[in-house]
């Protein structure tokens, strides 16, 4: 048997080139083994990207094209900087790893580059070395071409002799021979990393070592027992011809949690995650509230198990209190029912969406036990607040901070709605490097241009959303008393629910609109697209001096889409994200300009077409769409074991890879 020696070239000792040279001659393989050994390689993205230098400087000096990592540590996106073929830093399975997120297979996977990076791939440097370097028919130059379009993940697949021997204090070999037996059944590769400093070959077992016939007898039981079964081969020769195939890791379906004090069917943001998940065969389930119009606490939509663990309270609510006790009750609920789903059925990832944003203490059980935690912040807290109970400081405002920090804190990645948010959240919480920004981007299979239905001579002015005061709905109210008479076919309809209701009521019944302004329920989103295509214009006032000022309107883009021109407040977000071309624009605040920018939409049939046409060509550019693929790889990238698949997928890739090994068992031993 002849194996793959691994040297740390910056570490305690030196490696010659006639050592090397020796080895190569006599038929082994020599790659490199991490680049000081001392644990701080992946410590942050840039000193990784200085180290590689190096650590590729040894690879061309060595001849190597084969690299394992110290302490078995790993980021596959970051080990594409590397001039290498193959990696060997990753394990099927192995709990008692520092990092102990495995594979999940027994079968070498393709890691494809994001980016080719022009290299020097000529055959130069390849002459004079000759078969006398004993590279044979596997050149250096070959190597580096696979190399730019990605490498070979080759994952030990047998427990490391110093997690059997050493952890275990194991006094034979049964558990290399029945996880061997199990391997040779799949047809899957044996890849096994043994230590010679660990090896006692004077065949004694100590606290630090262990006999070297142990690991003798296991190579003679590989040879008698599965003679003509199996092809030994060394790690770049297994790479070079899995490289041919470009075999991929299955990917495992996610089991993915969303928890959101809100109800699902009217939070399109909630919505677009958790049916682009499902879509790809991802486990989603949904803790959400139970709003009037929903009677049962458990509904499948569309794939997505939504349980409903409390009542909708506090909308209406006044009172700090009346906020505060109902969230804190949904926090208790969902941190129950999150442990005692996490321990029958783990999650990957749990997905948190504020207001609050302490909600995502609902998670810090599961993320004990290795569960991911993503926080996504619909509406800035402490500005959230300050809005809603006019208080622009104080002790409750810098509560509201700290929490927002411990927060961001938890969760391993924080998804921001916008991009004003962006850089105030960032520098406010500390957050730098885990944060990225999603807006409110429009799933355009629901929002979409759609034939009107309603034949009447009705104008319907249209708003759906929340009745928060940043909202600035009465601002409309008064508005459109200014354009009563002007218009006296037309019609207000409010769809939405929230604590300013009451008072806009009162003052529609104070202006006497009651025929003309009318408050209707919120909808669920296929159903509010319908009634958006019936509309003629829709308004979005919110108010400038206020959050609102900074508040993305989800609404502006779902009317752009269904093909309603649109009539909004100068607030600094929109006027960030949208330009006069594709939306009517008035003062913030000022109802008589708002008046008059309704009024101008109505009059005008020319002026709504070019909005309608305008706004569409916009939103077909800035559609979920664009962005589904982003998420779901966000997801996948902060998942412990990247594309990790479960153990029955890694055993149904046996029949993909078939062809590589020919059903038969590829035995790599590998020295480190």
């Amino acid at each position: 048997f002849r194996s793959s020696f691994n040297f740390v070239p910056e570490g305690d000792y030196r490696v010659s080139r006639e050592f090397r040279e020796e080895l190569v001659r006599n038929g082994f393989e020599v790659g490199v083994h991490d680049l000081r050994h001392d644990g701080k390689l992946y410590r942050t993205r840039e000193a990784f990207a200085r180290n590689a230098q190096r650590i590729n400087e040894y690879l061309k000096d060595w001849g190597a094209v084969g690299f394992r990592s110290g302490f078995m540590l790993h980021n596959l996106d970051w080990l594409r900087d590397l001039d290498v073929a193959y990696d060997l830093s990753t394990f099927d399975t192995d709990p008692f790893e520092p990092q102990p997120d495995g594979a999940g297979t027994i079968f070498p996977f393709w890691v494809p580059k994001a980016i080719p990076s022009p290299r020097d791939v000529g055959g130069e440097r390849d002459r004079g070395r000759g078969e006398g370097a004993g590279f044979q028919h596997f050149s250096v130059s070959a190597f580096q071409r696979l190399g730019e379009r990605g490498y070979v993940e080759l994952p030990y697949s047998l427990p490391s002799d110093s997690t059997l021997f050493l952890l275990f204090r194991e006094r034979n070999i049964a558990i290399w021979e029945q996880k061997l037996a199990w391997i040779a059944k799949h047809g899957g590769m044996a890849l096994v990393n043994t230590h010679p400093d660990y090896m006692n070959f004077e065949d004694r077992h100590s606290s630090g070592e262990f006999p070297v016939r142990y690991y003798e007898q296991f190579l003679e039981h590989i040879r008698t027992h599965y003679a003509g079964q199996y092809w030994h081969a060394l790690p770049r020769e297994v790479a070079a011809y899995a490289a041919r195939f470009k075999p991929a890791l299955p990917r495992a379906p996610k089991r993915v949690c969303m928890v959101a004090y809100s109800s699902y069917k009217n939070d399109a943001r909630i919505t677009r995650y958790a049916e682009a998940l499902v879509e790809r065969g991802d486990h989603v389930d949904v803790l959400a509230l139970q709003s009037r119009l929903e009677t049962s606490r458990f509904e499948r939509i569309g794939g997505v198990n939504v349980f409903r663990l409390q009542a909708r309270f506090g909308k209406r609510q006044k009172s700090r209190l009346g906020y505060l006790f109902p969230s804190l009750k949904f926090l208790a609920r969902s941190s129950w029912w999150l442990m005692r789903q996490h321990l029958r059925q783990p999650y990957d990832v749990i997905h948190v969406h504020n207001v609050p944003d302490f909600l995502v203490f609902a998670a810090a059980f599961p993320k004990l036990l290795g569960c991911k935690v993503i926080l996504d912040i619909h509406d800035i807290l402490p500005e959230f607040y300050g809005s809603k109970f006019s208080a622009n400081g104080g002790r409750a405002v810098s509560l509201l901070r700290f929490v927002e920090r411990v927060s961001s804190r938890v969760a391993d990645h924080v998804i921001i709605s916008n991009d004003l948010w962006f850089e105030k959240y960032r520098t406010r919480t500390g957050a730098n490097g885990k944060c990225s920004v999603f807006i409110n981007n429009v799933d355009a299979r629901i929002f979409a241009p759609r034939p009107r239905t309603r034949q009447d001579n009705r104008q319907i002015v249209i708003f759906p959303g929340g009745l928060q005061w940043h909202q600035g709905v009465d601002i409309a109210i008064r508005a459109f008393n200014e354009i009563r008479e002007e218009f006296p076919q037309a019609e207000f309809h409010i769809y939405g629910d929230g604590n300013m209701k009451e008072e806009w009521m009162a003052l529609t019944r104070e202006l006497r609109l009651e025929e003309r302004v009318k408050f209707l329920d919120p909808l669920p989103l296929r159903a509010i697209a319908d009634v958006m295509a019936n509309a003629d214009v829709g308004v979005v006032p919110k108010r400038a001096d206020s959050f609102g000022n900074e508040a993305y309107s989800t609404k502006i883009m779902e009317m752009m889409c269904v093909g309603v021109p649109v009539v909004a407040s100068e607030t600094r977000i929109d006027r960030f994200y949208f330009n006069d071309s594709v939306v009517r624009f008035f003062k913030s605040g000022d109802h008589r300009a708002m008046a008059a920018a309704i009024a101008a939409v109505l009059r005008s049939p020319e002026l709504r077409r070019q909005l309608i046409d305008n706004a569409r060509s916009f939103a077909a550019t800035h559609s979920w769409d664009s962005r589904r693929g982003d998420y779901l790889n966000l997801v996948d990238s902060i998942c412990a074991g990247e594309n990790r698949p479960s153990p029955a997928k890694a055993m149904d890739t046996a029949g993909k890879l078939n062809g590589v090994f020919r059903g038969k068992v590829a035995v790599l031993p590998q020295e480190d």
